[in-house]
């Protein structure tokens, strides 16, 4: 397909945030490329960071870890997971790199003297960057998410170059609106006003969706087709119909029955095909069947309360990683969400219980820090199952040095500067860094090849599944999101007593994964990677697989 003639779709919301937009949008990626073409998706973010990297997963979920070290928003991530695609830092746009970018251009008097202003100069920038994720990805359509909703002024320029495109590219731009139908119980009938209104704003902006994809409890009935085609001025047959489902991963089927897929190809003119979704029914089949056995696991961090409401969001990929590997073992996952501050109130005992497994997942800091490593030293002493991931590698390291090598004082460097045994210290190239606070997009990001140590328990694990170690070099990557590091002053006193280092990062030598022998316990692993993000349905990551396994046991 000549460049002139990439197909570019529009994805928007309406009503609320959070209406699931990148569910929507990947599913219409993933049918287009099952259908033979080639397709990216690229996600506009409103907020003025120029990443998701310093924004509390509290407030906009679980930042998502690209391979090229792009901290992204979870979008990224449904993407990788829908389409088995990497995601790179041309995927993702934030409001401040588009400003950033802009007045950068201006310093350097690129613009040759002119006014710069929000029209077209931001919107150009928002343009450029669509055109450059074809030009980069090859791809022949590109699925374009817009942030937020309807009627935010954060995202007004996100739309005004929706109908600058469309103006300047007819016949090779469609936009899709997911929109929210409530059904009040008062009332007991879904009710299409609200989603009247958002187009009315859509159309207030000099855009006409070509696609309602209609968020709602239950499949709509024709009445409530008609109606929404009559008010938003659309064919009925492109109004979609988006009910709640038991997993994300049926949208795709749901919308390929409604055959939307097929009017996207007719209205670009594109030759239709059938998408080939054998192995994504086959997935859903998997995850939908009865599980004979359900297994309980204690996810022990702190980022689960907004007021008085606890969010899956800020452990998203986590969750997702769990639900992969849980599918493919064929148990179901009952997770206990456990506040580590709570532990050092009531006792690890009494907030813990007796789980099937324990993670303590990625974080930052002292608060709470305390409860994570009882908990570490909990599930070795009692022979749970024990994954660590990232900052719960790193206190696994300080409950073993305290709780066998009797270094009561035993801390990382992140919370105990002075501490005399210094177990986890801060990685030399980022000390200068942290003393000019220069904290957004500077850690140890992305993938780092990691040599892992025949014979051990992480080797064993990796081999077993293709596509994750090269046996012959036993070389492996993994994702990277930190500034602290295991010190290797202490290693060789630590190994001595028991934990075994089973893989060293290529570049620095940097401990990678640590573990107790099967021998010891039946499983107890921590690593200072990120298996979680390269998780995928169709692809759980083999750490995972092993962890719901050992727990199933």
């Amino acid at each position: 397909m000549p460049r002139n003639k990439t197909k570019y779709i529009f994805v928007s919301g309406g009503v609320i945030s959070g209406i699931g937009k990148g569910n929507v949008a990947a599913s219409i990626a993933l049918l287009l490329k099952q259908a033979g073409y080639s397709v990216t998706p690229i996600k506009f973010e409103n907020y003025l960071n120029m990443d998701s990297g310093t924004i509390n997963p509290i407030e906009h979920g679980d930042p998502f870890l690209c391979e090229d070290g792009t901290e992204a928003d979870m979008d990224i991530g449904t993407y990788e997971k829908f389409l088995s695609e990497d995601m790179t830092r041309d995927n993702f746009v934030t409001m401040g790199q588009v400003y950033k970018a802009v007045i950068d251009r201006e310093r350097r008097f690129e613009y040759n003297g002119e006014d710069v202003e929000a029209i077209p100069h931001i919107t150009d920038e928002i343009i450029s960057r669509i055109d450059n994720v074809a030009r980069v990805k090859n791809a022949e359509i590109v699925v374009i998410e817009l942030g937020g909703t309807a009627g935010e002024y954060q995202n007004l320029f996100y739309y005004e170059a929706s109908r600058i495109m469309t103006f300047k590219k007819p016949g090779d731009v469609l936009h899709i609106h997911v929109s929210y139908v409530p059904t009040p119980p008062h009332l007991g009938e879904p009710k299409t006003k609200p989603t009247q209104l958002s187009v009315r704003t859509l159309n207030s902006m000099g855009i006409q969706p070509d696609f309602i994809v209609a968020r709602s409890e239950k499949m709509l009935d024709k009445r409530r087709k008609d109606r929404l085609a009559l008010f938003c001025n659309v064919h009925p047959e492109d109004v979609v119909s988006n009910p709640d489902l038991k997993t994300v991963y049926e949208i795709p089927l749901v919308l390929q029955e409604q055959g939307i897929g097929t009017r996207i190809m007719e209205k670009f003119g594109l030759r239709k095909k059938e998408p080939d979704l054998k192995d994504w029914k086959k997935l859903v089949d998997k995850i939908l069947v009865k599980k004979k056995k359900t297994i309980e696991i204690a996810i022990v961090g702190k980022y689960f309360g907004t007021g008085d409401y606890e969010l899956r969001d800020s452990y998203a990929a986590l969750f997702d990683a769990i639900s992969h590997a849980s599918w493919e073992v064929g148990v179901d996952v009952k997770t206990h969400w456990v506040n580590s501050e709570e532990v050092e109130k009531k006792g690890v005992k009494e907030v813990i219980g007796k789980p099937d497994g324990i993670i303590v997942p990625i974080g930052w800091g002292e608060r709470g820090v305390e409860g994570k490593i009882t908990a570490a030293s909990y599930a070795r002493e009692h022979k749970i199952p024990y994954l660590g991931l990232c900052y719960g590698m790193q206190l696994a390291v300080v409950a073993f040095a305290r709780d066998i090598l009797g270094w009561k004082d035993a801390h990382t460097v992140e919370c105990m500067p002075n501490c005399k045994h210094p177990v986890i210290s801060l990685i030399p190239k980022q000390k200068d860094l942290m003393e000019r606070r220069a904290y957004g997009g500077t850690m140890r990001l992305g993938k780092w090849d990691a040599k892992i140590k025949p014979g051990t328990r992480a080797f064993e694990i990796y081999k077993k599944y293709d596509g994750f170690i090269d046996e012959k070099t036993g070389l492996t990557s993994e994702r990277h999101r930190h500034r602290y590091e295991f010190n290797n002053k202490y290693a060789e006193e630590i190994e001595k007593a028991g934990l075994t280092i089973s893989a060293r990062s290529v570049v620095e030598s940097l401990v990678e994964i640590i573990e107790l022998p099967k021998d010891k316990h039946p499983f107890y692993l921590g690593t200072q990677g990120h298996p979680e993000y390269k998780s995928r349905p169709l692809k759980p990551h083999p750490v995972f697989l092993a962890f719901i396994e050992a727990c199933s046991q």
